[in-house]
């Protein structure tokens, strides 16, 4: 069964149960211009089609300058070579086909009224194009297909790029994604570290990436069987920490709950309980349901049978339990949500503004810059039983 569809579609669906409903508001953006870097393909560093990598940087400015946030975009992966190839012919695979400038909004933002602890900074995002959440790295290329492997290249010279460009004297320093740029910030956040000065303030924030090993709704492991084959096909094993892959089989180190054990560096973990890419994709892959009997149900909560309403939070007890079974760390910081959806942080309404989604009175912004700074700890679940009806 292809993965390609699903995973390149992330559905922010609008759900509705008796739960609370939140608004989140969409605000203007700032458009940012694309850097195409050439001098990458020099070391390898290309897209899945052999063209260079790119990113959008915005310049932070007064007590700004030295600090950096650098988001890793997402857009799900390919775990075969057809998908790759096809990948290879839109913006998720070549920089050829990505359009020249980008909106910044949510945690990119640059108006201090939407972005306050961050709106100064410099920051950049990256443009993600290796179908593997920038851990591949295969030498030889397919000369039949004209396709590379490269992500971990990309990840590497992006951040040499950024090092002369103003990293080298960073204070303080973000990484962060969401979605499959999500997981990529919690595979690469202990590289991050390495590439930033000592003495600067290094941290990473992972959106909607903890991407759990669940079981389909016939007790299937389709999830896991994906991941084998991503982390197969784009030789991704050796970018994955060595603590993990000596422990068990390299595939079963790309979900966050065997790896983030092993992360050295401070993280926080944004996501939903009840997850809509991973309720329309882990749980019931569309191989499973060929009547289609699940769409209502995925496109609205409310529209959801009791029986379709048990198996959804069954999966949340069993995201819960994956994530309450990670080693305790006084430094990693939480924000999970009852929200059906999928990622949010670059949007405005999501991360900071009178509609947000809120636990303990605040926002996703305020929470992870409490966190960052050291103000205060946050490591908070909602307590709501079902899913909230969030809408985008």
């Amino acid at each position: 069964m292809s993965f390609k569809r699903i995973a390149l579609t992330f559905v922010l669906a609008l759900l509705a149960v008796s739960c609370t409903t939140h608004v989140l508001g969409v605000g203007d953006a700032l458009i940012v211009n694309m850097t195409i870097l050439q001098s990458a393909t020099a070391q390898g560093a290309v897209c899945l089609d052999g063209s260079p990598p790119a990113y959008h940087l915005d310049r932070g400015h007064g007590s700004g300058v030295r600090s950096w946030i650098i988001f890793l975009e997402g857009g799900g992966w390919c775990n075969n070579t057809a998908d790759c190839l096809y990948r290879s012919t839109m913006h998720l695979g070549s920089s050829k086909q990505m359009n020249q400038q980008s909106n910044f909004t949510g945690i990119l933002y640059n108006r201090f009224e939407d972005n306050p602890e961050f709106y100064n900074w410099n920051r950049v995002k990256v443009k993600y194009c290796d179908g593997s959440s920038f851990t591949s790295d295969v030498e030889q290329v397919d000369t039949e297909n004209k396709l590379y492997f490269r992500g971990a290249r990309i990840f590497k010279a992006i951040m040499e790029d950024l090092w002369s460009k103003g990293t080298k004297n960073a204070e303080n320093a973000i990484l962060t994604g969401s979605s499959a740029g999500g997981l990529a910030t919690i595979l690469n956040c202990d590289k991050f570290k390495s590439l930033l000065p000592n003495v600067a303030r290094v941290k990473c924030v992972a959106d909607a990436g903890f991407f759990l090993d669940g079981k389909t709704i016939a007790g299937t492991s389709y999830i896991e069987e994906t991941y084998r084959s991503i982390v197969n096909l784009h030789g991704s094993a050796k970018n994955l920490p060595s603590a993990c892959t000596s422990v068990m089989e390299p595939s079963l180190c790309f979900f966050p709950q065997n790896i983030i054990p092993y992360v050295q560096t401070p993280l926080f973990i944004i996501n939903s309980i009840y997850d809509s890419w991973q309720i329309n994709n882990t749980l019931v892959p569309r191989y499973l349901d060929p009547e289609l009997v699940w769409d209502h149900c995925k496109a609205h909560l409310s529209n959801c049978t009791l029986s379709q309403h048990l198996i959804i939070q069954d999966f949340g007890v069993e995201f819960l339990k994956a994530f309450n079974g990670l080693t305790p760390s006084f430094t990693r910081g939480y924000f999970l949500t009852s929200c059906h959806t999928h990622l949010g942080i670059l949007q405005t309404g999501f991360w900071f503004s009178p509609t947000s989604p809120r636990l303990l009175h605040k926002t996703i912004g305020e929470a992870v810059a409490d966190w960052y700074f050291e103000r205060a700890g946050f490591q908070y679940i909602d307590p709501y039983p079902c899913a909230r009806d969030c809408k985008v």
